[in-house]
């Protein structure tokens, strides 16, 4: 009888998914407030861009995935500490950031642009942005930036925990300007009614700085991990699935493409 149970036991496991069998789970590091790429709904439900990439590549690489929250400036050392496996939001590959994480192939690439009151004369030079406050996301490569283009030739910068605060203190007149992903600008700031007084003022160049684009940033030395989601990015690219969730999120005139 014992020996019929374990059978038994046996042939109910081999009928499992090899998903369940293997455990192939995936949590995702992200910072959701950061619209098109992360953000909530009224309900809670995370969205964006980087959501449904991640989504995409999770079931192309029969992965189960799952989110874990947490604060930009933070993740990574949550990466590092083991709080998830990988991280989703909107990070680019950035020479100072290699230094610490590893990063998968490229997905895409946006442009950095400054944002200012349309009647402020402000556009990305260091000059017109002299005696002005520009706040930036902590720990992000806008920030990295600012403090190293920006800051030495007088400009204050002022760092935030969330993107949205920055937007609330342009509003308020606290802030002269801010410097962010293009897309993000855009659809979570100048496409709302109290952006309606601001615009674009210019773009910012700086491949050693802002890198070479957005990638899902990994532990060090994770190598099974990376060459499964390398395989699995691979393929999305090649289908156009990245250039078609890039368009329904951040618009057709966004060119993505990873040079």
């Amino acid at each position: 009888m014992k020996h019929a149970a374990l059978i038994a036991a046996a042939l109910a496991a081999a009928s499992l998914s090899p998903l369940v069998c293997a455990g192939q789970s995936l949590r995702f590091g992200i910072e959701a407030q950061y619209p098109p790429f992360e953000f909530k709904t009224a309900g809670g439900e995370l969205q964006g861009l980087d959501v449904e990439l991640g989504k995409a590549v999770c079931a192309e690489a029969h992965l189960q995935c799952s989110w874990v929250e947490n604060a930009f400036d933070g993740l990574i050392p949550a990466l590092q500490a083991k709080k998830f496996d990988a991280i989703n939001s909107a990070m680019n590959a950035t020479e100072q950031r290699r230094k610490t994480i590893d990063f998968t192939r490229v997905l895409y690439r946006v442009p950095s642009m400054v944002i200012a009151h349309k009647n402020s004369g402000i556009d990305a030079s260091a000059d017109k942005l002299k005696g002005k406050s520009m706040g930036v996301l902590q720990g992000s490569i806008q920030e990295t930036y600012a403090k190293s283009h920006w800051e030495p030739a007088g400009v204050r910068v002022v760092s935030y925990q969330d993107q949205n605060q920055v937007y609330n203190d342009m509003v308020s007149g606290r802030l002269d300007a801010t410097l962010v992903m293009a897309p993000a600008g855009q659809k979570g700031f100048l496409s709302r009614p109290d952006g309606k007084d601001f615009q674009f003022a210019g773009a910012v160049h700086d491949d050693k700085i802002l890198g070479s684009g957005i990638a899902f940033g990994l532990r060090k030395g994770d190598a099974d991990l990376r060459n499964k989601l390398d395989a699995a990015i691979a393929k999305l690219q090649a289908s156009g699935k990245v250039k078609a969730l890039a368009a329904k999120y951040l618009g057709e005139g966004i060119d993505v493409s990873v040079k």
